[in-house]
């Protein structure tokens, strides 16, 4: 099924988003990858406040290219989910209510999705150049330092992605299996 999201994610929203389900995400999210998911973590364990309210936010996972004249951002793909993996379910029971990036999910955060009723998309690896033609804004808002992986706040219109782990912990990658195999 085609629907059309809103982010930041409403709770009844992420709710009804099934597995398999494709989405077009409009408003506004945030990139963070490794390093910055990194100190994230570091400023939890001093007990700081994070840079971003994760609170019902999504997170895609994605460092830019630099920006060619005349556009917002470079090349805009997802990378590899798993890298966040350690990190992701203390942002999902502070509130994240969805991940996009591309790949499996450990069993750790598949029962924290399901756990905090969040949502894990995948955008399409290879089409960064593609998907960059849907930020229509960018800019840094912590980790400046980090260049590419810095976290920025990106304002997105139509940003494809299709739902991998729903809120019930259904998985794509599984079901997407057993259908072919039938």
């Amino acid at each position: 099924m085609n629907q059309k999201v809103i982010a930041p994610l409403e709770d009844t929203v992420a709710k009804k988003l099934k597995s398999g389900d494709y989405v077009y995400i409009t408003g506004t999210i945030y990139t963070a990858r490794d390093a910055a998911h990194k100190r994230m973590a570091e400023a939890l364990e001093e007990g700081e406040e994070l840079p971003i309210n994760v609170k019902n936010n999504i997170i895609y996972y994605m460092g830019p290219s630099p920006a060619r004249e005349g556009r917002v951002i470079g090349s805009a793909g997802p990378t590899t989910a798993s890298r966040m993996d350690k990190y992701a379910p203390d942002l999902l029971d502070l509130g994240l209510k969805g991940m996009i990036g591309k790949g499996k999910r450990s069993q750790e955060v598949i029962d924290s999705i399901q756990k905090n009723r969040a949502v894990y998309f995948a955008a399409v690896g290879g089409a960064g150049a593609i998907l960059s033609k849907c930020i229509k804004e960018s800019r840094i808002v912590a980790y400046e330092d980090l260049g590419t992986e810095a976290i920025r706040e990106l304002k997105v219109e139509n940003l494809p992605a299709i739902v991998v782990i729903d809120s019930q912990g259904n998985n794509l990658y599984e079901t997407a299996i057993r259908q072919y195999q039938k």
